[in-house]
């Protein structure tokens, strides 16, 4: 099992499907990181050198790749998760019209809330049962 950017890559899936278990990395990341290593993306993690897994691990660990003579910047796990939260906090403390959304907990992106809101809004509150004489 290969550790990269802190995280136990799956030993039986393609490397290119492993690497999207890192948070910040999707598909077409993992396969620039691949394409500038010179790892096949369909090779198997438990089949990857020490020296093919150093490399990727040395590129992650930069938090960038060149692709076709441009440099692509990425983060990763704790500073991307750390940078959103700020983001978010940085919207609710200037109070503009997401960050009033995120602070109560309602949808932020123009979803209706009639209905079909309940994994924001958590579940229904109901009116109560009516008291009997």
């Amino acid at each position: 099992m290969a550790r990269v950017g802190g995280i136990d890559l799956p030993a039986n899936k393609r490397v290119e499907i492993a690497l999207t278990y890192i948070y910040g990395i999707g598909r077409s990341l993992s396969q620039m990181i691949l394409n500038s290593v010179g790892v096949p993306m369909d090779k198997k993690v438990k089949d990857l050198s020490e020296d093919e897994i150093a490399r990727i691990r040395e590129v992650i660990d930069r938090g960038s790749v060149e692709v076709n003579g441009r440099v692509v910047e990425f983060k990763i796990e704790g500073d991307l998760r750390r940078e959103i939260q700020a983001n978010i906090k940085r919207l609710m403390s200037i109070g503009c019209y997401r960050g009033i959304r995120h602070r109560r907990g309602l949808p932020v992106r123009g979803q209706r809330t009639r209905t079909n809101a309940r994994t924001r809004k958590g579940p229904r509150r109901g009116i109560g049962i009516k008291k009997k004489k």
